[in-house]
């Protein structure tokens, strides 16, 4: 009995714990996202040229999420997040790079 309960304890805490490693990645994204409203409004109306700024490549990944996914594993390999979890997980951080 002591046992799942202790399993439960470290599923909690670990989902707690992404769900606080979420949070910080969503702030620094709206953080930079306000960061830029103003140098966009800051620019001058269109000059008629058809040149526009390079998007950024659709498969990069951001230091933070790698550390993510470092931490994710960590878990993992720790026993502390199931088979699903992680891959749930995973696929969140993956789908938001």
């Amino acid at each position: 009995m002591g046992r799942g309960r202790r399993q439960r304890r470290r599923r909690v805490a670990a989902l707690g714990g992404a769900a606080i490693v979420a949070k910080k990645h969503h702030d620094k994204k709206e953080a930079a996202q306000q960061e830029q409203a103003p140098a966009e409004d800051a620019q001058p109306a269109d000059t008629g040229t058809d040149e526009a700024a390079p998007a950024p490549q659709a498969g990069a990944m951001t230091p933070e999420t790698l550390d993510e996914l470092k931490e994710l594993g960590e878990l993992h390999e720790q026993h502390v997040l199931t088979d699903e979890e992680f891959e749930s997980q995973n696929a969140k951080l993956l789908g938001s790079a």
